[in-house]
């Protein structure tokens, strides 16, 4: 192999004995549910090995979308259970990701890294399910992943030592600051090793010494989205269809590369948390808006780039066999790495003049001088008019002739040979034209070689016939396909030929390859760049085609005007805007309103818009403020879908039990309709104690509820405020029905549509003696509510000196006023504070 002796970076294949099927020793591959597995694996997903392929457009597109990651999960025993370690790897992206971190009981964090990886094989311990003693976490895995394959591998081989010594065996030297950071990570070391163990034999990918990228991931570095709110906010997958592009992704979603889009989906669901970082991103975004020559120009660039991590990837395998695919895999990767080299000088050239500071890193990396080295290694051997084209045949001519002639005098031979071969195909098909006055034109196909096309209306033919001497008719509409028995003789040559001429190819190529082999390396920072562009470059588009403004950083959840940039997308039009305040003084929001005023649609906006900033883009707003969050929690409820039965209640007290046990102060928590699923005096028994045990914690919360009782918790709580949907009363031509208009306009205090079930009922044919006795057992019961719940003067004036103190400490923080409008605005807050207390029961207004 050109990438040297593979026996030096991986043991010899018998000491795991995986040929036996009654081997107790190796690795012992189990499906949950079904027979423990031989060497066939039988009933299980098919475990062919995803080597050999090639970053073309179409596989390069799909990349994405078709599962290729495996990952192994071990976790601690006795006292250091709850400590989790992960290691995965993308069969068609060369980079080892570790992770470890101490879980609660829910797994919660295991669960989410596991989602968002998508993995198409989860690799466990065999001790975690032994009969009778499954353990907490298998049995989570195993229920949140049904589709996913499972294998079990003995414990033993999850080794930290063995992990270490995998790692740097087999990592970049450009990654190697990683040793210090997973030195002492125990359990994601053992997780390695049983990985790549496990990649190597069972997947048959071996990877060359010192050729893959590896990284640490903790779980501090990125807000935590649990599936569930992924799902409830249709990040990347819309509920109603999974095909539809309406969701998050799809709204930001204009990269042209498949790297660009699978690093967008990833930021999308673990937004950033360190606020220098996305400011570093949101100044190349401006930068981008404000350059059209920049914008442009790279867009040009990256639209060029084919998928530079799955090219990585076969570049860095050792195949275990020398075949002719194996041999045109290698040849046409070589014709892609040229492709992608060559797009590094006119990518600089768009950098060039940029001033954001990640723009000019970019540029300066892009100085590298291993690019040039390998380049003009590449071109010393290869044709300079080779490149990627699309197209079956034309990517084989442009295999056939990458070798420059004269570097081989066989291989020109062969050529030449090939040449005459297809000469003769397409005389032979010209003749045949001729013979029988039909216009056959040369076609060609990869499954069938060369065969004979022909647009011809069937009267045109003989007795409505081809001649006898065509086989292996094909007709669609007007166009025939077809060969002949001679022709296939030539294919067979040709394709002999062809054979030929891979081999020879082949090994100048591996030649080639072992004298860049040293230099390659730098590909991996090249793929991070374009994958970041390409992302910051489909957020700038994004902000061309509507009004959003860039966020900014502070301690305030502050949008003015803002509104719901997926509903934007399906309506073609600007939705009704509204604005959102919260402070650590004011972080607990109550929302009320009738069924399909837009309650739901609110929460949902504050959440996206907040993960927008997150990940660097610019906000559907008019100004945004927003506070970092480190998670992102969403209880959302289905107005027109409410059952009162056990299922739903257990599934409402599952979710508040899982916010309750994972929030903390830097928290975002979204929580709409709570305690639906049960009696009203339950239900609002309930949602007021979750929400005085969710008033102890600094997070920013807003609850949405149809229970208007739960508003007069603002008289204990002054970080409490109340806003309510509007709706007006409309009057039906005839005057005597009245129905409701949606205004979508969100404003201070609760609603005053308490009536709202009483007025569906009108509007009914309900007998009217009914709807009056319900009417004034109503209003004796307001009136004994309302009576018990109201304020006293005291309590007005401790909630507006909490107001007032607030207010001046955000003041202090985030002030930019110049001395003179402070005094004015400070002057406001005293009259503001000094009515309040002299008016007890008026609402605040801000």
């Amino acid at each position: 192999s050109y990438f040297g002796d593979k026996s030096s970076c991986v043991e010899n294949a018998n000491t795991l004995n995986l040929t036996s099927s009654s081997s107790v020793r190796g690795l012992n591959s189990t499906c949950i549910g079904k027979t423990p597995l031989s060497s066939g694996r039988s009933g299980c997903r098919s475990h062919t090995p995803l080597m050999g392929y090639s970053a073309t457009s179409s596989s390069a597109v799909s990349a994405h979308t078709v599962a290729s990651v495996i990952v192994a999960v071990v976790e601690g025993r006795g006292l250091a259970r709850g400590e989790v370690g992960m290691a995965s790897i993308d069969l068609k992206n060369p980079e080892i990701i570790l992770s470890q971190f101490a879980d609660n009981a829910t797994y919660a964090k295991v669960i989410t890294k596991l989602k968002i990886l998508t993995p198409l094989e989860i690799i466990m311990s065999n001790t975690a399910c032994d009969a009778g003693n499954v353990t907490k976490l298998f049995n989570l895995i195993a229920e949140h992943f049904k589709n996913v394959t499972f294998t079990t591998v003995q414990r033993k081989y999850f080794n930290e030592r063995k992990g270490l010594e995998y790692i740097e065996q087999l990592c970049a030297s450009e990654f190697t600051t990683v040793f210090m950071e997973v030195q002492s990570k125990y359990y994601c070391l053992a997780a390695a090793a049983a990985l790549l163990k496990y990649v190597e034999f069972i997947q048959n990918a071996v990877f060359a010494p010192k050729s893959l990228k590896v990284r640490f991931q903790g779980s501090e570095k990125t807000a935590m989205i649990d599936s569930s709110s992924a799902q409830n906010l249709e990040l990347v997958i819309n509920n109603r269809d999974s095909r539809s592009g309406h969701t998050l992704l799809g709204v930001l979603n204009y990269t042209k590369t498949p790297g660009g889009s699978r690093r967008l989906r990833s930021n999308i669901l673990e937004p950033l948390v360190d606020a220098e970082t996305i400011n570093t991103r949101l100044d190349c975004v401006q930068e981008l808006l404000q350059d059209e020559e920049l914008f442009f120009g790279l867009q040009a660039v990256i639209s060029k780039f084919l998928d530079t991590e799955q090219l990585l990837s076969v570049l860095v395998q050792i195949p275990k066999q020398d075949t002719v695919k194996t041999a045109e895999s290698k040849i046409t990767n070589l014709i892609y790495l040229k492709h992608t080299l060559e797009l590094v000088e006119p990518l600089k050239a768009a950098l060039r003049s940029c001033n954001a500071q990640l723009l000019k890193a970019y540029y300066n990396s892009l100085e590298d001088t291993r690019f040039g080295i390998m380049l003009e290694k590449i071109t010393s051997v290869i044709n300079d008019d080779t490149r990627y084209t699309k197209g079956c045949l034309n990517m084989r001519t442009q295999k056939c002739y990458a070798v420059k002639p004269n570097v081989s005098e066989f291989l020109d031979i062969a050529r030449r040979t090939y040449t005459e071969i297809v000469d003769d195909i397409a005389g032979m098909i010209t003749q045949l034209a001729e013979k029988y006055s039909l216009p056959m034109k040369t076609s060609f196909s990869s499954a069938r070689g060369f065969f004979i096309q022909m647009n011809a209306d069937c009267s045109t033919l003989p007795n409505g016939q081809l001649p006898s001497e065509f086989t292996k008719i094909t007709k669609m509409k007007n166009t025939y396909s077809f060969t002949s028995a001679d022709l296939i003789k030539m294919n067979e040559r040709c394709q002999e030929s062809l054979r030929e001429i891979y081999h020879m190819t082949y090994l100048i190529v591996c030649k080639l390859l072992n004298e860049i082999y040293e230099h390659i390396h730098c590909l991996y920072k090249l793929s991070d760049i374009v994958s970041m562009l390409d992302m910051l470059l489909s957020f700038a588009h994004a902000c061309t085609l509507s009004d959003y403004v860039r966020p900014e950083f502070t301690d305030t959840l502050a949008i003015k005007q803002g509104w719901h940039p997926i509903l934007e997308k399906i309506a073609m039009e600007k939705p009704v805007s509204n604005n959102t305040y919260l402070t650590e003084g004011n972080n607990f929001v109550i929302i009320t309103g009738p069924n399909m005023s837009g309650k739901s649609t609110y929460l949902k906006q504050i959440a996206l818009c907040q993960i927008m900033a997150q990940i660097g883009s610019y906000v559907p707003a008019e100004y945004c403020s927003f506070r970092i969050a480190e998670q992102i929690f969403t209880r959302i409820g289905m107005d027109d879908d409410i059952e009162t039965n056990a299922s739903t209640f257990m599934k409402e007290m599952k979710e508040i039990t899982y916010i309750i046990q994972n929030a903390n102060d830097k928290s975002l928590i979204i929580i709409d309709e709570l305690g639906r699923g049960t009696s009203a005096e339950e239900g609002i028994g309930i949602c007021y104690a979750a929400c005085e045990y969710l008033l102890n914690l600094k997070a920013f919360i807003l609850f949405a509820t149809h229970f208007l009782e739960l508003c007069h918790i603002d008289t204990l709580y002054p970080n409490v405020e109340n806003y309510h949907f509007e709706v007006q009363h409309v009057r039906s031509s005839a005057g005597n029905k009245e129905k409701i208009a949606y205004t979508y306009t969100l404003s201070k205090g609760y609603t005053e549509e308490k009536n709202y079930g009483l007025k569906a009922a009108e509007m009914s044919s309900l007998p009217s003696s009914i709807i009056l006795d319900a009417k004034e057992i109503k209003n004796h019961i307001a009136k004994q509510i309302s009576h018990r719940q109201k304020s006293t003067p005291e309590m007005m004036k401790q909630r507006a000196a909490y107001q007032l103190a607030m207010r001046l400490v955000q003041t202090a923080r985030n002030s930019r006023l110049d001395p003179d409008s402070l005094r004015v605005y400070l002057k406001a807050l005293k009259k503001k504070y000094e009515a309040s207390c002299l008016t007890p029961g008026k609402n605040d207004e801000q």
